[in-house]
């Protein structure tokens, strides 16, 4: 497990990085699609501009973007509670990728009060939209017992639903819990699938692993 849990926090270190950059992402809204143009033809203040006219009509992602730029200070001053603020409004009208966001936020304490309840909370809300990051987030919370109790069923559950998107180290994780039957049924069978899935990547101890487990399987 000691192989497993090392991938846990590298999991955890490249979740954050991920969500920390800038994700904006087009729409059908016309100024969405006005402020993606302007941003990356890096006019930032007209991006801000448009982004602004959409959130200000509830669209979602325009209240995304418009929170990653001022989070980030980008076109404008460095603004963390309106930024916080737009980022909540569209988490709260469901957009997977301002949950997961607002998570990490809370699993920080960055802009926010610190909580992993609340980080656990936000995870799940995106990883039911299967949002990978989410999940992976999500099944390590319950992995580590952080802002829900330790529960291997629950970490079993969303490392796996993960690993069929084709994340690999939770592919390692879930194929560990096959293995040793933790949170899951004992499965040899499982087991060696998801090692081969991780191995894909070139991971050594995915593949040694791949290959001893096969060497258990009926021939």
């Amino acid at each position: 497990m000691r192989i497993a849990l090392l991938l846990v926090a590298l999991a955890l270190a490249c979740g954050s990085a991920a969500a920390s950059r800038q994700q904006l992402v087009p729409d059908n809204d016309v100024d969405v699609t006005a402020g993606w143009d302007a941003y990356r033809a890096s006019d930032l203040a007209r991006a801000l501009v448009h982004y602004r006219k959409a959130a200000d009509r509830n669209n979602r992602v325009g209240q995304f973007n418009l929170a990653m730029m001022l989070l980030a200070g980008e076109g404008t001053t460095v603004d963390p509670w309106s930024g916080v603020g737009w980022l909540r409004k569209s988490a709260d009208l469901g957009f997977a990728r301002a949950q997961f966001a607002l998570g990490l936020l809370y699993e920080k304490g960055e802009h926010v009060t610190r909580s992993l309840d609340e980080a656990t909370a936000w995870f799940r809300k995106a990883a039911e939209q299967n949002h990978l990051e989410a999940q992976v987030s999500l099944a390590t919370q319950y992995f580590l017992g952080r802002g829900a109790p330790r529960d291997l069923k629950q970490a079993a559950q969303w490392y796996e639903r993960a690993a069929d998107q084709g994340d690999e180290a939770s592919a390692y994780i879930i194929a560990s819990f096959y293995e040793k039957g933790e949170g899951v049924e004992q499965d040899f069978l499982r087991a060696f699938y998801y090692y081969t899935n991780a191995a894909r990547g070139g991971e050594p101890a995915a593949v040694m692993k791949a290959r001893e487990i096969r060497g258990k399987l009926p021939q």
